[in-house]
């Protein structure tokens, strides 16, 4: 599989977020991981490392995430964290959010 390719996949508690995520094909991710999220009653760390673009709609879908972990009663924590969607965090005073979830 390429690594562009866009993909969530959830394996032992870490939902796995890769390739090139853009405006094109964020619904069904996000979808896909909300049901991933929503299927789960433990913790769950979303690893961002194999991102491939910085996007807004990347920071959208880990909001929507976040408020399902939350309404869900899941904690919901990130890793992995490129250095460019962390500074594109920073533009809505999200860096901190994104950096620090317990």
């Amino acid at each position: 599989m390429s690594t562009d390719y866009p993909s969530v996949q959830l394996e032992a508690g870490v939902l796995s977020v890769s390739g090139a995520i853009d405006a094109h094909n964020v619904t069904p991710l996000r979808a896909e991981g909300e049901r991933l999220i929503a299927a789960t009653s433990e913790g769950v760390v979303v690893d961002l490392a194999g991102l491939a673009t910085t996007h807004s709609v990347i920071l959208s879908m880990l909001l929507c995430w976040a408020r399902l972990a939350e309404k869900q009663g899941v904690s919901l924590s990130f890793t992995g964290a490129p250095d460019r969607l962390v500074s594109l965090a920073a533009l809505s005073n999200l860096a901190d959010w994104l950096q620090s979830r317990p």
